[in-house]
């Protein structure tokens, strides 16, 4: 069976140097926070910055979350089979659109997609992962060095996790009521595992935080 190569050059390049170098002068789109992203069956979009909650639905309104799509990571109609399939903007967002034409007519650009769908396939099976620990307040600190690592931040007391998250968004995504959330959010200030900055953005401390440079 052949499998396809990408080869080590384009896996380490920056992803969001060539899409500006690629697509220079590109109009991007802007979604504020709550808003649905509008999807078409032969766009695919790119997030330049902000981040997108992927999800589905039954019809007696039940949810899934799907993933999180953050900067440098593609989503949309052509990269799914689910359905319904559902992007909101999780905070507010800038995106980039492509269509499925000229993603066919460009073979770097195809590869550089295929990586980004790696990384998100890796951080769907950790959310995934979060339903192993019956605590919740263990779900509620895996999801945090998860956004640690896909867009954390070093700064000199610990990672800043580079989006704001309302409690409301943390409780959806660990299966939990905003009042506990909230609740784990305090104990976790006073343990000194987390801190909040005056911008509102999450801090993590301790030695359990890895080294996101």
């Amino acid at each position: 069976m052949s499998q396809t190569q990408i080869s080590p050059a384009l896996s380490s390049f920056h992803w969001s140097q060539l899409l500006e170098e690629v697509y220079q002068g590109r109009q991007t789109y802007d979604y504020k926070r709550g808003f649905n992203i509008v999807l078409h069956s032969y766009d695919i979009w790119i997030v330049c910055r902000g981040i997108v909650q992927l999800h589905t639905s039954d019809g007696e309104g039940n949810e899934a979350i799907l993933g999180l799509a953050c900067p440098e990571m593609p989503f949309g109609l052509p990269l799914t089979q689910v359905y319904p399939y559902t992007a909101t903007a999780l905070t507010d967002v800038v995106l980039m659109r492509i269509s499925q034409q000229e993603l066919e007519q460009s073979p770097i650009l195809a590869q550089g997609i295929q990586v980004q769908l790696n990384r998100r396939l890796q951080q769907t099976e950790a959310l995934l992962a979060l339903n192993l620990h019956r605590r919740v307040s263990e779900r509620f600190q895996e999801l945090l060095l998860l956004l640690a690592r896909e867009i954390g931040e070093q700064v000199p007391n610990g990672c800043r996790i580079g989006a704001r998250l309302t409690h409301q968004q943390i409780a959806g995504l660990i299966g939990a009521t905003r009042v506990t959330a909230t609740r784990i959010l305090g104990e976790l200030r006073k343990e000194g595992w987390l801190s909040i900055d005056k911008t509102r953005h999450i801090i993590l401390h301790g030695s359990s935080i890895v080294d996101f440079q």
